[in-house]
């Protein structure tokens, strides 16, 4: 048998373990079949992405220990789909139902008492496990005297309304599937629908940009995580991280990845700082060590990004600077709108790969964390994440760190004001502390602050791009830097996806949409409900959770206008 089906609806509906519907029967993926090994990527970036992912479950203790193992160095492989060979699926459940009569029957190829001569369908119910993850057939008993039992459907998908009687003496023998306890001795079975949520979802990850082993070498060569980290901190002035000068931090860094001792290190440092200059390193850091590894990772994030391609606004100047009408709009409506939105840049990054993985299920409750994470193992107990790896375009959005910085002195008094964007930029870095996905830290503070600012920012712009640029809102994604003030929007495959649709908008229709942003409806349409209930919601903030890395939360229009609002400060200012 074999059927035609895209990369996404694989990805998402075809993966081991979960039920699908074909040819009028229902099937379970039993596995890819040989998928290829990417081997090319960085390990250590995705599995840091995917302990982030997986952090709801291992702060409730629902992981079964998988992030533990992630940072014991547990194998982990990326495997890419085989198009040729597919996927590989067998008849689930083996629960069988005369099409005509509605007898229950154990084998596929029972012939009905009822003189029904065509195939069996199959009983779309299934039991399930939140606690294990295991998967079975329901047992359905039969007449003691007739040996015989048909299921009465109720018209409706609960499984506790469904009744099974005898066809010959119509005894009622059960209502419902029972309680029967799981093989695993920790709870009873749950029954539904095989394609209703609570029996499987599939868990998600997203790595944008993921590092090829060969940029990686690249970025350690030019410095590695410090190097990206100075170059972000000071504005990015320089096309990539590769021209920025060496300094004592990176060129340390650099030379202890190399595995050379601090004494032979201290004496290298020392004879080059006789043959040339750093670059300045006046303004130390000392960050401590949880942010400033946050720090380095989203620069590295977006070293990465910028590497290969980067268009600013700057370069768009240049290259139209014989064309009067776009000359206009890029040396005048495009800093006018940056500077009304609270913007440092906005640029466009026109080769961004994207790896979509799915690393795990869960059964029962859906939200994160609330039950058991059931990773995908191999026969030899390693990790596998099934993915995909497309390339496609992006826009990164960054705050101006000054104006940010003033903004915040409204809810914490104890920053100090800066003048120069680097020293702002370190100040915010050094008082903000960001909760991770998932994470409820307890209390409202700077880092909370900052992110609910950045993430509804993100959002905002998503809903907009998507009118601006053609592009399904399914179809665009977030990924957001905090640590840096800053986003990634970018455009996936699904949905209406229109190649070349952010590119289009950062070059002819940005000013218009942040004019939108800024003084377009702020209102929802549930006010007064929404605001009273945190100011962000399905009409107005949320986006779909495969586009939005937080699950929808740390989001409110409040620190968006309003009293307190950035944009309501920033117009203030001006």
């Amino acid at each position: 048998m074999r059927a035609e089906r895209s990369i996404s609806q694989i990805l998402f509906g075809y993966l081991p373990q979960q039920t699908v519907d074909l040819y009028k029967n229902v099937w379970k993926v039993k596995n890819w079949r040989e998928p290829k090994n990417e081997s090319s990527i960085d390990i250590s970036t995705v599995k840091n992405a995917l302990k982030r992912a997986a952090t709801p479950w291992r702060l409730t203790n629902n992981d079964g220990g998988y992030c533990m193992d992630l940072e014991r160095g547990f194998p982990l492989k990326v495997l890419l789909l085989d198009r040729e060979n597919g996927v590989y699926v067998e008849p689930f459940p083996q629960t069988w139902m005369c099409r005509k009569c509605k007898r229950i029957h154990r084998n596929a190829d029972s012939r009905c008492q009822c003189g029904y001569s065509g195939k069996l369908g199959q009983l779309p119910f299934v039991g399930y496990h939140p606690e294990c993850g295991a998967i079975v057939s329901p047992w359905i008993p039969q007449c003691k005297e007739h040996k015989q039992v048909r299921v009465i459907l109720p018209g409706t998908s609960s499984a506790s309304e469904i009744k099974f009687e005898c066809p010959i003496c119509e005894k009622l023998i059960r209502k419902g599937f029972g309680f029967i306890e799981c093989q695993c001795g920790k709870g009873k079975l749950s029954f539904n629908v095989h394609r209703a949520a609570s029996v499987y979802t599939p868990r998600s990850v997203v790595v944008v940009n993921p590092p090829s082993l060969e940029k990686i070498k690249m970025l350690r060569s030019a410095g590695g995580a410090a190097k990206a980290l100075h170059w972000v901190i000071n504005g990015m002035k320089e096309d990539s991280v590769a021209e920025v000068k060496s300094t004592k931090s990176s060129l340390r860094s650099q030379l202890r990845e190399q595995g050379l001792e601090e004494s032979v290190i201290d004496a290298m440092i020392k004879a080059a700082e006789s043959q040339q200059k750093f670059d300045d390193e006046s303004l130390e850091l000392n960050l401590p060590k949880e942010i400033l590894e946050d720090a380095e990772t989203d620069a590295v994030s977006i070293a990465l990004a910028c590497y290969d391609s980067r268009c600013t606004v700057d370069k768009l100047k240049d290259d139209y600077k014989d064309n009067n009408k776009l000359k206009s709009l890029y040396e005048k409506n495009y800093p006018l709108a940056l500077k009304m939105a609270g913007l440092d840049s906005v640029e466009l990054i026109d080769k961004f790969p994207v790896l979509t993985g799915a690393y795990g299920y869960t059964r029962g409750k859906q939200e994160p964390g609330e039950s058991r994470l059931v990773p995908f193992k191999n026969k030899k107990g390693e990790y596998n994440i099934y993915a995909d790896i497309v390339e496609t375009e992006a826009l990164l959005f960054k705050l101006d760190p000054i104006k940010i910085l003033k903004w915040l002195k409204l809810f914490n008094s104890n920053l100090n004001e800066h003048d120069t964007p680097r020293e702002a930029r370190v100040e915010i870095l050094k008082n903000t502390r960001f909760p991770k996905p998932g994470e409820n830290i307890g209390e409202i503070n700077t880092g909370v602050i900052l992110l609910k600012l950045i993430h509804s920012f993100a959002h905002k712009v998503i809903r907009l791009s998507a009118v601006y640029s053609g592009i399904d809102q399914n179809a665009l994604s977030e990924l957001l830097v905090p640590s840096h003030l800053g986003f990634f929007v970018y455009a996936v495959g699904r949905g209406d996806f229109v190649l070349g649709g952010l590119q289009a908008l950062f070059e002819s229709e940005l000013d218009n949409l942040l004019n939108d942003l800024v003084n377009g409806e702020h209102r929802c349409p549930l006010d007064p409900g929404c605001r009273k209930s945190g100011g962000a919601c399905m009409a107005c903030l949320h986006i779909g959770e495969p586009s939005c890395r937080y699950f929808n939360q740390y989001l409110s229009r409040d620190v968006l206008a309003y009293e307190k609002g950035y944009f309501s400060f920033i117009s203030a200012q001006n």
